[in-house]
């Protein structure tokens, strides 16, 4: 029999096949049914309108501080984000029987997902915290981990703060802001700084397009390379001039060194040429004035 006063799945004494009883136990749980994650409770792009258990919210516009991060979020995972994927603004997805909301970034698999024949379910969530009721944003976390998203991050603007939700604690747990954000759906980490701060989502996006191969920033880093190579070359090229000219004539008055220092490539390798057969400092620079000036010494 039951035991009336037992919590929890109860047990049940079944006949035996050899007399006496056996212990029998009530069938597990269907797994939860979900509806299509693009079916949806409210009209999108008609109305402002999000359900949360039920609960019919006007989705605001934002003010200053969250439009400013939303952007900032928005650019930087758009550059990270990796063949296959896609990144998607305020994407109005069926969490449950009774939810139905967008938070502010989400990525997803890109085409259709073959067991349903519909989009894909999110698998990273990016909510944008800024006058929103905390309590709002838990709800909208326990509901997208129990669709199954797989990580949910709330960006909380005016603490600074970037949290990610944690299934076993059940609640957001703060980052470190010089941390980096992992995840297979990007083509490099992320540190969290970026999410907050424009001038790190700046410096993550210049390498997440370095990363991806993009023809213009791999052109202005092989300019700068080349640029930083020949800054070097002409650099040696001075060294080994005022060697030489050290070497034949003794300490070197301030005005050459300065010349030497400011000369151009060209320049530095007509006084090399002369520096070997000179007589003096005036034949190394004699006819070169147009260049840079008369020599003092």
């Amino acid at each position: 029999m039951m035991d009336p006063k037992r919590d929890g799945p109860s047990m049940m004494l079944a006949p035996s096949a050899r007399g006496g009883a056996a212990l029998s136990f009530p069938p597990s749980d269907p797994p939860r049914r979900f509806p299509p994650v693009d079916q949806h409770l409210v009209v999108p792009e008609k109305t402002r309108d999000e359900m949360i258990r039920g609960r019919k919210i006007i989705a605001q516009p934002a003010l200053e501080p969250h439009g400013d991060v939303h952007a900032n979020l928005g650019a930087v995972i758009r550059l990270h984000v990796r063949e296959g994927y896609r990144a998607s603004i305020d994407l109005l997805t069926r969490v449950s029987e009774g939810s139905n909301f967008a938070t502010d970034l989400s990525i997803r698999r890109d085409g259709t997902d073959p067991s349903t024949g519909r989009r894909h379910l999110e698998e990273v969530s990016f909510e944008i915290v800024n006058e929103q009721a905390p309590g709002v944003v838990r709800e909208k976390a326990e509901d997208l981990a129990l669709r199954g998203v797989r990580r949910v991050f709330a960006i909380h603007v005016k603490r600074g703060e970037v949290c990610e939700w944690s299934r076993e604690k059940a609640a957001f747990v703060p980052l470190d802001l010089d941390g980096m954000i992992e995840d297979p759906c990007f083509i490099r980490p992320i540190q969290v700084r970026a999410l907050l701060d424009g001038a790190a989502a700046e410096r993550e996006a210049a390498r997440a397009l370095e990363r991806k191969g993009n023809p213009e920033i791999l052109a202005i880093k092989q300019s700068a390379e080349e640029k930083g190579r020949e800054e070097g070359r002409e650099e040696g090229r001075r060294e080994m001039l005022l060697e030489v000219l050290r070497e034949r004539f003794g300490e070197l008055p301030e005005a050459v060194q300065a010349r030497v220092a400011t000369a151009t490539g060209a320049t530095l390798s007509r006084w090399a040429k002369r520096s070997y057969a000179a007589s003096s400092l005036d034949d190394v620079f004699v006819e070169v004035e147009e260049d840079s000036g008369p020599v003092r010494r």
